[in-house]
C-alpha cells in the first residue's frame, strides 16, 4: 500500500466515521432507520430463542478484542526475542492500546445501548468496542505476519476477516449495539491502524538479523 493510497483510504474512513457520529448527535433519520431495520428482527428472534442468544454471547466472548490482545502480546514477546522492537511496539500500540481509543471515543459520543439489548453491557454504545478491537487486532496481526512472510497468510487473513464480520454481526444480533456502532468501530479501527502503521514500516524493523520466512512443515 503506497503512502498516497493509505492517506486516501484514511480520509474516506474518517469521513465515514464523522458522518456516523454527526448522524447520531444530530439525530439524522437515516441512521435510525438503518439501525431499526436490523435490530428489530434480531430482537424478535432472539427474545424467543435463548439458545441463539447464548451462542452469540459465547462467540463474542471467545473471539472478542481480548483474544486479539493476548495474541498480540505473545507475538510482541516473540518480536522482542528476535530483537524487532519496532514490531513489538507496533503490536502493543496498534492492537492492545486500541482499547483506550475505544473508551475515549465512547466517552465523546455518549450514545446509550439499544433498549432491546439481550445481554448486559455497562459501557456506552458508540462505537462498538468489539468491532474496533477485533478489526484493529486483525489488521495489526496480519500486517506483522505479512512482514515476516508467514506461510498460508491468505488463509490467516480470511479467518481474521470471518471473525471480525461474525463478531460484528453478533453485537447486532444481541442488540447490544446499533449497526452504525459496529460500522463506526470498523472505520475507527482502520484509521488507528493507519496511524500506527508507520511504526512498523518506517525504518528498519529489527536491530538484529533479518527475519526469516516461516514455512509450514511438510
Amino acid at each position: 500500500m503506497t503512502v498516497r493510497t493509505r492517506w486516501l483510504i484514511g480520509v474516506v474512513a474518517a469521513v465515514g466515521y464523522g458522518l456516523l457520529w454527526v448522524g447520531w448527535v444530530w439525530h439524522w433519520p437515516w441512521p435510525a432507520t438503518v439501525d431499526a431495520s436490523l435490530l428489530d428482527p434480531a430482537y424478535r428472534y432472539g427474545a424467543t430463542h435463548p439458545g441463539w442468544v447464548r451462542g452469540w454471547r459465547w462467540m463474542c466472548t471467545i473471539f472478542g478484542p481480548w483474544t486479539f490482545h493476548l495474541v498480540a502480546v505473545v507475538i510482541a514477546v516473540v518480536a522482542l526475542v528476535r530483537r524487532q522492537r519496532r514490531t513489538a511496539i507496533f503490536l502493543l500500540v496498534g492492537v492492545v492500546l486500541s482499547g483506550v481509543v475505544t473508551e475515549l471515543a465512547k466517552d465523546v459520543a455518549h450514545r446509550s445501548r439499544p433498549l432491546t439489548a439481550l445481554a448486559h453491557e455497562p459501557s456506552w454504545s458508540f462505537p462498538s468496542g468489539h468491532a474496533l478491537g477485533t478489526m484493529a487486532g486483525a489488521l495489526g496481526l496480519c500486517a506483522v505476519f505479512r512482514l515476516w512472510g508467514v506461510a498460508r497468510l491468505k488463509l490467516i487473513e480470511v479467518v481474521c476477516a470471518v471473525i471480525v464480520l461474525t463478531v460484528g454481526v453478533g453485537r447486532v444480533m444481541l442488540n447490544v449495539h446499533h449497526p452504525t456502532d459496529v460500522l463506526a468501530g470498523w472505520l475507527l479501527a482502520f484509521m488507528w491502524f493507519l496511524v500506527c502503521l508507520p511504526i512498523l514500516t518506517s525504518g528498519p524493523a529489527t536491530t538484529g538479523p533479518a527475519p526469516t520466512t516461516v514455512r509450514a512443515g511438510r
